[in-house]
């Protein structure tokens, strides 16, 4: 296993949870990744090079402050990406 951010599985875990209580204005493939990545550039990254380091990482986030944090990271970068969406609509 390489050393990678354990918070993208996570981030995306609880993207798709929000979207299940959330209306996206657009839910097109450029917008979720403009989210996610927003989401990720504010967030702390949690790197682990294990699976027992990402297995830890994941519980850290069964606390309901952290999941609430991400979730209001999730509105706030869904409400700029509908406002600014970089892709031409069809």
């Amino acid at each position: 296993m390489a050393v990678f951010n354990a918070m993208e599985t996570i981030v995306i875990n609880m993207y798709d949870e929000f979207t299940k209580s959330y209306e996206l204005k657009c839910d097109c493939t450029k917008c979720k990744e403009d989210i996610l990545a927003l989401v990720l550039n504010k967030i702390p990254p949690r790197y682990t090079s294990s699976e027992k380091g990402q297995l830890f990482i994941k519980g850290m986030y069964i606390n309901s402050q952290l999941q609430s944090d991400v979730m209001r990271e999730l509105m706030d970068a869904a409400t700029i990406v509908a406002d600014q969406h970089h892709h031409v609509e069809e």
